[in-house]
């Protein structure tokens, strides 16, 4: 009996781990409704932040992950996301200027993925699965 016990103990601590080491991936579909282009040049770009720190303006880090589309409304997807829960901001550039390296140029319009209007929502990613979310923004919040 304790060989067993033993053996299935094993196996549950294995699946636990396998299951923690697991990464996710996350499908953002933004649709940005602004004045703006949307093309090539003029992205509208995703980020996937581990905190909600970022809002501070001196949250230091930058988001741990970001993609960029090239159309008004499209997916953004990200693959091998190893935190939980994460946060998702949406910039667009008019300018079509920003390399996406440095800070982005004043006058960027922005929008968060949120519940609460200015307060950025959790989003729970489970390990292994792909978790599917929408966000719309416009021109109404830019960045001074």
């Amino acid at each position: 009996m304790n060989r067993r016990y033993f053996v299935l103990s094993g196996v549950v601590f294995a699946s636990a781990l396998a299951a923690e080491g697991e990464s996710s991936s996350l499908d953002v579909a933004v649709t940005y409704t602004g004045t703006g282009t949307v093309d090539e040049s003029h992205k509208v770009y995703v980020a996937v932040w581990d905190t909600p720190d970022f809002m501070k303006g001196d949250a230091g880090a930058g988001p741990i992950a970001m993609k960029a589309v090239a159309l008004k409304s499209d997916v953004a997807h990200f693959d091998s996301l190893s935190k939980s829960p994460v946060y998702v901001s949406m910039l667009y550039d008019p300018s079509g200027k920003w390399d996406a390296a440095s800070n982005p140029p004043s006058g960027c319009s922005v929008g968060l993925y949120s519940t609460e209007p200015g307060t950025p929502a959790p989003i729970k990613l489970d390990p292994g699965k792909t978790t599917k979310i929408s966000a719309t923004f416009d021109d109404s919040q830019k960045l001074p």
